[in-house]
């Protein structure tokens, strides 16, 4: 098993905080081995049921048509220096003769070139919303109930998130200031039971599993819990004014922790990051059973031996 190459649990981002930083351009697209497997998840998911993947109002057609402009270009540009004379650029450039000769929406035909998902804010008198996205790997969330509501009503379910709270208001200011020059990214981590990247979850679902606060992994959660790792970015279009707001999933098992190189102070800082998760945050994580045994297996982590293949 590799190690994770995105460890947001480092200590350098503290959960429940926004945490931006200025994205390199040049690296806005994350390519990898795994790129043919997510396309072709993508491709079941959409066919299995679209409108539960994809939504989009009918005034984004031509953001979404710039939006795949943006990623065709960045792909022909960039992903050669990525995987020169590889089977993953064979399948870039055959996704992208695919994706040109079927009849998809542009945002659509967009996601199904890319390992990300894909969501278009625009702004409106109540503040940016949820216009159009492709959603094929949502964390805990429901594209459907989403789908068209502002920024603080989907933001509702986060602790210290919802409308009137001090991190809502930042997060509407950076929206409104976002520059053309100076995109963003953050990372954020979730725990899971497997290895699916399809992860959606109703309203309901989630209030229910937060107030059952019940075991999700077992007596042995440090070995059967996946790291789920979002990496989002954020960068406004240049000619709608629309943001466009890219998911990266990335996930890994946890044992794989014993073979990073800094396995030791990643350990400690991802216990420590556990330990201080107020009962809001625990809940909405659903880690409030959990949390203890987790801690305690990752501090056993950190005291050990690096293990080796």
């Amino acid at each position: 098993m590799t190690p994770p190459t995105l460890t947001p649990y480092d200590g350098s981002a503290a959960p429940f905080t926004i945490g931006l930083r200025q994205l390199d351009l040049a690296k806005w697209l994350e390519i990898d081995q795994h790129y043919e497997s997510y396309l072709a998840q993508k491709r079941y998911l959409i066919a299995k049921d679209v409108d539960a993947v994809f939504r989009a109002e009918q005034e984004t057609e031509e953001a979404q048509a710039e939006v795949f402009g943006l990623v065709r270009d960045h792909l022909v540009g960039g992903f050669p220096s990525v995987f020169p004379g590889t089977r993953q650029w064979e399948a870039a450039l055959a996704a992208l003769d695919a994706v040109a000769s079927e009849d998809h929406p542009p945002l659509l035909a967009a996601a199904l070139l890319v390992q990300e998902d894909l969501v278009l804010m625009r702004r409106g008198e109540e503040g940016w919303r949820l216009a159009a996205a492709s959603l094929c790997f949502p964390s805990s969330w429901s594209l459907a109930e989403k789908f068209g509501k502002p920024m603080h009503e989907i933001h509702a379910p986060v602790p210290g998130f919802a409308a009137g709270t001090r991190n809502a208001d930042l997060i509407a200011r950076m929206f409104d200031n976002l520059r053309l020059d100076r995109p963003v990214e953050r990372l954020n981590w979730s725990l899971q039971t497997d290895a699916e990247l399809h992860k959606p979850m109703s309203s309901q679902a989630l209030d229910e599993r937060a107030s059952a606060r019940a075991s999700r992994f077992g007596t042995a959660p440090a070995k059967k819990a996946f790291i789920r790792v979002e990496r989002q970015t954020l960068r406004k279009l240049p000619v709608s004014g629309d943001i466009l707001f890219m998911i990266r999933i990335f996930l890994d098992p946890m044992p794989v922790l014993e073979r990073h190189p800094e396995r030791a102070s990643l350990a400690r800082s991802f216990a420590a990051q556990l330990a201080a998760l107020d009962e809001a945050q625990l809940d909405y994580k659903g880690l409030t059973a959990d949390r203890d045994a987790l801690v305690t297996a990752l501090d056993k982590m950190a005291q050990e031996p690096a293990a080796t293949d």
